[in-house]
């Protein structure tokens, strides 16, 4: 295949992509050796993936060649190259999850997501650099090195997923998998100015998804456009019997809903608490543009008041940890992964205490420690009950709005990418990049970000969130899908045609 070919077919969408393998004018082998070829001349520098699995993508590409000629009906992503966030147990291939303390660990079998995938005829290329144990905003806290944001290399790609983020934007996969505890799929998308969408929490299964915080955590569909993440998220949703929390309910239309975008009649809100100190004014004008955009395609904008999602921060901080700490007891050093000290002379508890010193980092061990004292005796109602309780007034919020509107907008992150390294050692202004996202999560609603132009100030993407209420996610494509067909026609297209920085 000529370079141009190639360089062609890795800027096409799924759907594209897709409908030219089903027709014959490409074969999926064709397609994951360019995506290959690009991972292997851009990847050096943007470090979005942990392990490129060669032989198993072109096996699954030549597989789905075979059913081709075979006669038999492709699915509506069959052949489509994918990059899997190393958090999603894949059978024969590494899962670290940013780990030293899982570093060379093969699960013995599939995440339900990974399976689904497969079944779906997706191509998996391999599995994306993450936040350790998805605990961070920027992905500097994986133990194998920073990745960097393709508009500038020198700049976070968001966090906790910024490998699946970064391989989008970068052109090495037209689709990723993410997962989001606090805003890790959506805040990522908005600083590289990608779609990412939060399912309802239960809408996509978490068996064989590397626990952090089992009752915020939620699996979902990267993509660079709307009706590709429709697509993805199609494919992976749905009630899981290996799952205690997976809804036994349909999947909502979300891909009829990406093809038929419209606000019209709706009702739009704007809650007043996701906007002022903090906010980059650049990210501030997009937004108001983007809410300005909606009422000119026919949507109605209502104001909202929502003083509990101010309290969101500090109870995520004590919610999360807390169920960290329970969830990552299980890396012992006695049942798999890293062993240190195991000479014979040391007891299974200092075997224990040295393998956690050396497995996991400064931000995973912060957090373990912080929920350990939350759960603490004497402490457990003041710290960690106290943040149930605003979990609630939270949920009763979004209730309390969604009876007056249908979908509610905000930015997706009050900045766009800051630089590697800037708020290192400042773990509070670390967290204020998800201040807008959290409330989503304790709620469990659904919520998408996707690109809604360029900051004036930076260039950089700036990320535009609608929230849905539960089991309500047809209506983020729907809506979604309006604003970026308006933002294409009005002015050109908001996804990078060429990364800047390669």
């Amino acid at each position: 295949m000529a370079q141009t070919a190639a360089h062609e077919l890795i800027k096409l969408t799924a759907a594209e992509t897709a409908a030219k393998i089903a027709a014959g004018e490409v074969t999926a082998v064709q397609v994951t050796e360019a995506h290959l070829a690009r991972i292997e001349a851009v990847d050096e520098k943007v470090h979005a993936f942990l392990h490129v699995d060669r032989e198993g993508a072109l096996a699954q590409a030549r597989a789905v060649d075979a059913k081709r000629e075979r006669g038999e009906k492709l699915g509506p992503l069959a052949g489509v190259p994918l990059a899997l966030k190393d958090i999603f147990t894949t059978e024969g291939v590494p899962t670290t999850v940013g780990s030293k303390i899982l570093e060379g660990w093969i699960p013995p079998y599939d995440a339900t997501v990974t399976e689904r995938l497969k079944a779906a005829d997706v191509v998996i290329l391999g599995k994306t650099n993450m936040d350790e144990f998805a605990m961070g905003s920027s992905t500097e806290n994986s133990a194998y090195g920073p990745t960097g944001n393709p508009w500038d290399l020198t700049r976070i790609p968001g966090g906790s997923g910024g490998g699946s983020s970064a391989a989008l934007a970068s052109y090495e996969a037209p689709l990723a998998i993410g997962t989001d505890t606090g805003g890790s799929i959506r805040q990522p998308a908005a600083v590289t100015g990608t779609v990412g969408v939060k399912p309802t929490y239960g809408g996509v299964s978490r068996y064989g998804m590397v626990a952090f915080s089992s009752s915020l955590d939620q699996g979902g569909p990267c993509a660079r456009t709307v009706l590709d993440a429709a697509l993805l998220h199609e494919a992976i949703a749905g009630h899981d019997p290996l799952d205690s929390t997976s809804i036994d309910a349909p999947v909502p239309a979300v891909v009829e809903a990406a093809r038929n975008g419209s606000v019209q009649g709706m009702r739009v809100g704007v809650v007043k608490q996701f906007r002022g100190e903090g906010y980059q004014d650049g990210v501030i004008q997009r937004f108001d543009e983007s809410v300005a955009l909606m009422k000119e395609l026919g949507a109605e904008i209502v104001e909202l008041d929502c003083p509990s999602f101010d309290l969101a921060l500090a109870a995520y901080y004590l919610i999360a940890p807390s169920e960290c700490s329970s969830n990552l007891a299980r890396f012992d050093a006695m049942r798999y992964g890293l062993r240190v000290g195991d000479d014979g002379t040391k007891s299974a508890e200092d075997v224990t205490a040295l393998t956690r010193e050396a497995g996991f980092g400064p931000e995973v061990k912060r957090r373990i420690m912080l929920g350990t004292y939350a759960l603490s005796s004497g402490y457990y109602d003041a710290y960690y009950g106290s943040a149930q309780k605003v979990r609630t007034l939270i949920t009763r919020e979004f209730e309390k709005a969604f009876e007056q509107v249908d979908v509610i907008v905000s930015p997706t992150t009050p900045t766009t990418a800051f630089p590697i390294g800037e708020r290192a050692d400042d773990p509070m202004a670390m967290y204020l990049a998800d201040v807008c996202t959290l409330p989503v999560n304790l709620a469990g609603n659904a919520a998408m970000s996707l690109p809604c132009g360029l900051a004036p100030e930076d260039g950089l993407p700036v990320g535009l969130q609608i929230i849905a209420p539960t089991m309500k996610d047809d209506r983020l494509y729907k809506v979604g899908a309006a604003v970026e067909a308006a933002f294409v026609e009005k002015w050109g297209h908001p996804l990078l045609e060429e990364a800047p920085s390669l």
